[in-house]
């Protein structure tokens, strides 16, 4: 299991699942005491906002699923439901977020991306670049359950064209997880890469799109060095200059995870705030799913990358008890 720990994060080779999360288990968990003072909260007149806040966003989300349980048992309704009922908009989302299995999360947040009008390619791009086969498969599952058909076979009717060729492959959660890294190996991908892009006429996006989204992630490490070794650009910048649209988004952003997943997230983050209008959907989701694994590293990256802290940038972009459930599931620097 140490492979898919690594995988989840792939920017330290020493992590275990929850040492660079913001989120871990509270210390001294009731789950009587929570579930009746989320009742409080719920039931009294007025909902207590801050109560909420305080019991979901300091519990880890395994802790919030058995407080759901017996929050169903105390009271013959769904916390999720109450939750919907009382709370709305952004604060709702995030509430109802913290209190989803991260797999039903997940499951949910594709079945958003495609159904409606038009296809939210940018999130299917995040979650299939950023997520490990084991998410991915426990990802499936749970899009079974929720809705009795595959999610391969929903995603196939959806998208199309090479970006839709490339998301399936990541659908699969079938990317090699072998820790060897084979350099030979890595100097003829970045041969075959060099060749199928910068050096010909026209490109062989195909290429591309099995090696991006087959081998292994330290194999492709090692391939982005050989890359730059051959080409003097980086393979980020051969696919930028190579390719458009989609695809070249989804390759891009496999790229940046394979080199580094939380300033990847980072990156989504500080774009979600900027300009005219905040996507707070796209903060509610990083937020919530990297709460666990390796938000103290997108922490560190965002502050690399841009010079301040993701605390401070939430407090002067989001206001509420939305901006307040985000700024407790963030933490301070």
């Amino acid at each position: 299991d140490d492979l898919d720990l690594l995988l989840d994060s792939p920017s330290s080779l020493t992590v275990t699942s929850n040492t660079r999360g913001t989120v871990k288990d509270k210390a001294n968990f009731k789950v009587e005491e929570d579930v009746s003072a989320l009742r409080k909260a719920i039931e009294g007149i007025g909902t207590t906002e801050k109560t909420l806040i305080e019991v979901l966003t300091q519990r880890s989300n395994a802790q919030r699923q058995l407080i759901a349980k017996a929050y169903e048992k105390a009271t013959g309704r769904t916390l999720a439901a109450d939750l919907e009922g009382d709370t709305h908009g952004d604060f709702e989302d995030v509430l109802v977020a913290l209190v989803t299995p991260p797999a039903v999360y997940d499951c949910r947040e594709v079945i958003k991306a495609i159904k409606g009008a038009g296809t939210t390619e940018s999130t299917l791009t995040e979650i299939f670049a950023s997520r490990s086969n084991r998410q991915i498969k426990a990802m499936s599952e749970a899009y079974l359950a929720e809705t009795g058909r595959s999610m391969i076979h929903d995603l196939q009717s959806e998208v199309s064209g090479d970006y839709g060729k490339a998301l399936l492959i990541l659908a699969e959660g079938k990317r090699d997880e072998s820790t060897n890294v084979d350099a030979a190996k890595a100097k003829a991908d970045a041969k075959a890469l060099y060749e199928a892009g910068e050096k010909k006429w026209g490109t062989d996006e195909g290429k591309f799109i099995d090696i991006l989204c087959h081998r292994s992630i330290p194999q492709l490490r090692q391939t982005l060095v050989e890359y730059k070794n051959i080409s003097k650009k980086t393979l980020q910048e051969s696919i930028e200059s190579e390719m458009s649209g989609d695809l070249e988004k989804l390759l891009v952003a496999v790229v940046k995870c394979v080199k580094n997943a939380p300033a990847y997230l980072a990156e989504r983050l500080f774009k979600s705030m900027k300009g005219a209008g905040t996507t707070e959907s796209t903060l509610t989701r990083i937020l919530t799913s990297r709460s666990e694994i390796d938000l103290l590293d997108i922490r560190a990256e965002y502050k690399k990358l841009f010079g301040y802290t993701l605390y401070s940038q939430l407090e002067s972009e989001v206001s509420g008890s939305f901006g307040d459930t985000l700024k407790q599931l963030c933490g301070q620097d």
